[in-house]
């Protein structure tokens, strides 16, 4: 089945670039376009795409501020952030606001292919050149004393070689061919981290690894 994906950016030749990648990926098609974030919530009624490829800065509603709205409509259509910013406080709102996945607009047409997987499959996406910024900014909340589910951690040591990979930005596909697993065992193991942790975004498993010493900005 083709997944179907909306663009929501307010430079013509960004959405033109992005939706000639998409025509090389297999399985995924453009239904639609926006340059503004404040046709999102309607596009997204009229259009019922699988996936929003949403801008950050916009010239009037903003892709955070869109998204928001998006969320407190109840409409749960996944959310792939495309922006140029690699600021944390921007990365982590994002992701606290509900975006599945956060990709920077220098990526290579592979990684997209790798983002718009994992996303229609259910699962969470950063770009490994801002994964480090966001333990940066986890290590930060870390230290203001913030916290998360669960005081210690009761993974096994599988389960923690896992953790460890998803908080640096793979794939369930690249986690389960770098351990010889199944793509279907990786996904077993992560929702079971995410079930026995009570943590259910890349956000909070990140500031959980940080904190509990899983990872650190050197790892």
């Amino acid at each position: 089945m083709t997944c179907r994906l909306l663009l929501v950016d307010d430079h013509s030749l960004i959405r033109a670039g992005v939706r000639a990648l998409v025509c090389d990926i297999p399985g995924y098609e453009v239904i639609g376009e926006a340059d503004d974030g404040s046709q999102l919530l309607d596009q997204v009624r009229t259009l019922a795409p699988d996936i929003v490829l949403l801008d950050i800065s916009m010239r009037s509603t903003s892709g955070l501020d869109a998204l928001t709205h998006l969320r407190a409509s109840g409409n749960t259509c996944k959310v792939l952030i495309l922006s140029m910013h690699t600021d944390p406080d921007l990365i982590m709102r994002a992701l606290e606001s509900g975006a599945q996945g956060y990709l920077l607009k220098d990526t290579s047409a592979t990684e997209l292919e790798q983002a718009l997987v994992a996303v229609r499959n259910g699962e969470r996406y950063l770009s490994p050149a801002i994964a480090h910024t966001v333990i940066n900014q986890a290590l930060r909340h870390s230290r203001q004393g913030k916290q998360v589910a669960g005081e210690r951690h009761t993974l096994t040591a599988r389960q923690l070689e896992i953790l460890r990979l998803i908080v640096r930005g793979k794939s369930t596909r690249e986690i389960a061919a770098g351990l010889s697993l199944s793509i279907k065992t990786v996904e077993t193991h992560r929702s079971q981290i995410m079930k026995r942790l009570q943590i259910h975004d890349v956000a909070g498993l990140v500031l959980f690894a940080v904190r509990e010493k899983i990872i650190s900005l050197d790892d």
